[in-house]
């Protein structure tokens, strides 16, 4: 009888299944055995810095740890970290920590199950093949940038034959580039195909012109063999993890393959999924991107991580995890807040326990993961398990699509960071950049309207200025840009992150 491990294959140390060809075969064989897992959402705070995590990826491995001995089928999809942020030392990786680690850390941290080579390998192509396309007359300008894994303030600004042609390009890095974005949104190497055929290579005489216009798609999707399959790993103690899909949910989506999620709905009985950054960034991205836009599962709950020091050492900035909660638990979401302590905060308890209380949470999940793993979170599952198990599946979500970008906005504004839509700002300049992308799509026989917002803005800030009072918060829009394979329209806004390297070598 056919199964998984008929699409499985050995990849150095880790296994790499086909999830594409796993899920075609449970389409086309209805009959076949699988299972109708249900996705809780690991979110965080918003944290005081960018480079600093609360923990996501430690809870998740703790809590799949913690499940599975009670008996639950459990598992955890996690998205590949950048290798330029990890190596840097920036941020940690996206392998845990501590007693709630997985077994090769090395692999996931340093990109060697593929993934992003071979992204990077593919969208480079790309844009190598819009490069000839000037020599040929057939663009004027190249607006999709090359990638890399490797952060350097030299590749900020670069242009191609420099002192002829003068072709200016950009670099970015690759878990940020629209090709990640495709493969995390597809379900099918013809949908990759036709995804990047509707990329915008650039421009002539001012009209957009897309890659299918003029490349064999051939090429790039046989590069992208090992991008699309997820890879299996075990956590120390031996829960099965699924990694595949990139980071970087302050400037990308920042959420796994919808492919990895959707397989592991069929396999298990409960799935983790972790989005990047705080709750106003990939937690809103999952819901309002994949679910609400391409389908994936409403999760059934969820749990927003902090640090005892985030929460509450700076008074003026108390107030975002208790409106993360609040938000969630508002979508009819079962919320479950979880402090992740560090070493010497255990006797700091008591204060915490009374204090969500005093705000109306859930009883809280405590406990010193790094140090104690599952084991610290076991005992206190009662609620939560009883809110999965016994809870309904979620229903769908409405969709945004044909909504107008700006009111878009607003929405997400009001919903995610608490802003009034009377208190969304037009910096000088947005319009005429809505006006061109606009433009840009009508060129290509696309609608603006048809897209998914992605929010870019800084992963540690929701507002313009989060310590302001209440009443004077304001969100600033800033530009557009159409990432029309991806079927994505990114808004910049706040005090977002538009430098295409980071600062950190």
């Amino acid at each position: 009888m056919t199964d998984i491990e008929d699409f499985t294959s050995q990849y150095g140390l880790v296994q790499k299944i086909d999830a594409f060809g796993y899920l075609d075969y449970l389409k086309n064989n209805p009959d076949a055995p699988r299972k109708h897992g249900k996705i809780v959402l690991v979110t965080a705070d918003t944290p005081l810095k960018a480079s600093r995590g609360e923990g996501k990826t430690t809870t998740t491995i703790a809590l799949i740890d913690a499940l599975r001995e009670r008996g639950i089928d459990a598992t955890a999809v996690l998205r590949q970290p950048s290798m330029g942020i990890t190596a840097a030392g920036s941020k940690g990786g996206a392998s845990g920590g501590g007693k709630a680690s997985l077994t090769h850390p090395e692999l996931i941290d340093w990109g060697l199950c593929g993934e992003m080579g071979a992204i990077e390998a593919a969208q480079n192509l790309l844009v190598s093949f819009a490069e000839k396309a000037i020599d040929e007359g057939r663009l004027d300008e190249i607006l999709v940038p090359r990638v890399s894994e490797v952060p350097s303030r030299s590749l900020r600004q670069i242009a191609v034959d420099r002192g002829k042609g003068n072709v200016a390009e950009r670099m970015v890095l690759t878990p940020t580039c629209e090709l990640m974005q495709i493969v995390v949104l597809s379900r099918s190497m013809d949908e990759i195909a036709d995804r990047v055929a509707r990329m915008i290579a650039g421009t002539k005489d001012g009209k957009a012109v897309t890659f299918g216009e003029f490349v064999d798609l051939w090429r790039i999707t046989g590069i992208l063999s090992d991008a699309v399959k997820p890879a299996k790993t075990e956590t120390v103690n031996g829960s099965p993890v699924y990694v595949h899909g990139g980071p970087f949910a302050n400037v990308s989506i920042g959420i796994p393959t919808l492919v990895s999620v959707e397989m592991a709905c069929a396999l298990h009985d409960v799935v983790i999924v972790e989005a990047g950054y705080g709750a106003d960034a990939g937690a809103q991205k999952w819901l309002d991107i994949a679910c609400r836009e391409y389908g994936a599962q409403w999760p059934s709950a969820a749990i927003v991580v902090t640090r005892a020091s985030t929460w509450r050492d700076d008074p003026a900035l108390a107030w975002r995890y208790p409106f993360h909660v609040q938000r969630l638990e508002g979508l009819d979401i079962p919320t479950f807040p979880l402090i992740n302590l560090w070493e010497g905060e255990d006797d700091q308890i008591p204060a915490l326990k009374e204090t969500a209380k005093e705000l109306e949470f859930r009883e809280p999940i405590i406990g010193n993961l790094y140090r104690d793993g599952g084991d610290a979170l076991a005992p206190q599952l009662d609620a939560f398990v009883d809110a999965v198990v016994n809870g309904s599946m979620p229903a769908e979500p409405h969709s945004h699509r044909g909504m107008a970008l700006v009111e878009n906005v607003r929405w997400v504004a009001e919903r995610a960071y608490g802003v009034p839509a009377e208190r969304v700002v037009l910096k000088d300049g947005f319009a005429e950049s809505l006006n061109e992308a606009m433009d840009l799509c009508a060129g290509a026989g696309m609608d603006l309207g048809d897209m998914a917002l992605v929010a870019v803005k800084s992963p540690a800030t929701m507002t313009d200025n989060d310590t302001a009072p209440e009443e004077e918060r304001t969100v600033t829009l800033k530009k557009v840009e159409v990432h029309s394979g991806a079927g994505l329209v990114h808004v910049n806004l706040t005090t977002s992150l538009t430098t295409p390297m980071p600062k950190i070598v």
